[in-house]
């Protein structure tokens, strides 16, 4: 009998159902406050960022463009976040770390609604929202990692892949909501208020929304399997609490994580965020229409996710990815002209294609990287193969995209780039082995009669 679930997975009674359920709300609940605040920061580099904190410039695509190398220095921070989480994460639980990061992505985000502005005290305005970036993609660097084992540690094997993949939700659900409290900002004030002090309510909301993740954190603990691995590690000498560990016991593992977050990472910021870039300064768009539209597309990819998640456990892991993988490599080509069109409609279908096509890849990553690792390196092992790609992929992405507009005045280039990167995935998918139904203690026992090989041959 397996101490990681797989129990539940012939009953799975209703008070299991009911505590799973609980861990998922937990997991969710801070999730969906770090990507509140996340994207907050990205739609705010392009409305607000480049216009306060910076020196003016002649081309309105230079300012947003330095905005958004700001924005960047989140990501930068993230695989370091994801490192220092994992490796403590690994050694003394989930949950602690989690709370942790929830209070300073939290402290970090309302601090940036008390920014003074570039005309206040100059340069010194975008150096403090820098070091600010770089706190809240370091604690977000570490949210992550947790939040999905928490639940995938949790989950029955034969549906790991749906219970695993609400904590992805809360990344919509989290743009959803940051959406909502800009839209009820620029609709309710002026241009004027609102860049003077009005979106500076959406950054010290922040703080609510944290108090209520961080109280729901604390109604949940971690699961069986980690308590049982961790007891074991206390009574062996060993240093598999590190990336060093991980990359030298599974860079299989890691590099198909990386390759597998590649093009999905460099897709989602295209979405999400370029968008409104591409919009506002080629078409001269409306903010308002554009957080509508960007409104709807959260909405559906918040319940695109689950509904994925549950296909990858009847089908598998891979075709469900790989399918996004295709979809994401031509997306671009059609989702650019169908915005030119300036029709609403049009263009709130083309953004909700993206991010369904997002969907087949981001829903199965819980499940396919948890699968990859033992339970004594997880948290180290998925945070290194997920983090590590977006210094080169998300963080990136808004600024090639930007400065390809700029240079060619033409998406197919941006689309070109898309391609180029779900390609990427594409053979990361086809080199993935299938982890569907995999049992997490069958995982940590063959790990263990690796070490012990291992330590025979020495």
């Amino acid at each position: 009998m397996s101490v990681d679930g797989s129990t539940r997975a012939a009953g799975n009674s209703a008070p299991e159902r009911r505590g799973l359920r609980r861990v998922v709300a937990a997991s969710m609940a801070g999730t969906v406050v770090e990507w509140y605040e996340f994207f907050l920061y990205g739609t705010a580099a392009t409305l607000v960022f480049s216009k306060i904190f910076f020196p003016e410039s002649d081309s309105e695509l230079d300012a947003i463009l330095k905005a958004f190398l700001t924005y960047a220095v989140g990501f930068a921070a993230r695989p370091l976040g994801g490192l220092v989480f994992g490796h403590f994460g690994d050694k003394y639980g989930r949950k602690r770390l989690l709370q942790f990061s929830l209070v300073l992505v939290g402290a970090s985000t309302f601090l940036m609604g008390c920014l003074p502005t570039y005309g206040q005290i100059g340069y010194l305005a975008p150096v403090l929202l820098v070091v600010l970036r770089f706190l809240q993609g370091f604690a977000v660097g570490g949210e992550w990692g947790g939040a999905v084992l928490l639940v995938a540690e949790h989950s029955p094997n034969r549906s790991r892949g749906f219970w695993a993949s609400w904590p992805q939700s809360g990344v919509p659900g989290g743009n959803l909501l940051a959406t909502l409290v800009l839209l009820a900002l620029t609709s309710t004030l002026s241009d004027d208020a609102f860049l003077s002090w009005g979106w500076r309510i959406a950054f010290w909301l922040s703080a609510v929304v944290v108090l209520v993740g961080y109280y729901v954190r604390t109604k949940v603990s971690d699961a069986p399997i980690f308590t049982a691995a961790r007891e074991e590690a206390e009574q062996v000498a060993t240093s598999s609490f590190s990336a060093v560990e991980v990359l030298k016991r599974y860079p299989r593992g890691v590099f198909t994580a990386m390759g597998l977050r590649f093009g999905e990472n460099i897709m989602y910021y295209l979405v999400v965020t370029f968008t409104i870039t591409y919009l506002k300064v080629q078409h001269d768009m409306s903010t308002s229409d554009i957080l509508w539209w960007l409104l709807a597309a959260h909405a559906v990819h918040f319940v695109a996710v689950p509904l994925v998640g549950g296909l990858t456990d009847r089908v598998g892991r891979r075709p469900v990815y790989f399918v996004g993988a295709v979809a994401a490599g031509g997306w671009g080509f059609i989702a650019f002209p169908m915005m030119d069109t300036g029709n609403g409609w049009i263009i709130t279908a083309a953004i909700m294609l993206g991010l369904v096509a997002h969907a087949f890849m981001y829903a199965p990553q819980p499940a396919i990287m948890a699968e990859m690792f033992p339970t004594r390196m997880r948290y180290s092992g998925v945070s290194l193969g997920y983090q590590v790609t977006s210094i080169v992929a998300g963080s990136l992405a808004p600024v090639i995209a930007v400065k390809l507009l700029d240079e060619f005045d033409s998406a197919v280039p941006i689309a070109v780039y898309l391609a180029a990167a779900a390609a990427v995935t594409a053979v990361a998918v086809l080199v993935a082995r299938e982890t569907k139904g995999f049992d997490l203690a069958d995982i940590d026992r063959a790990d263990a009669a690796r070490e012990k090989a291992a330590a025979a041959r020495v």
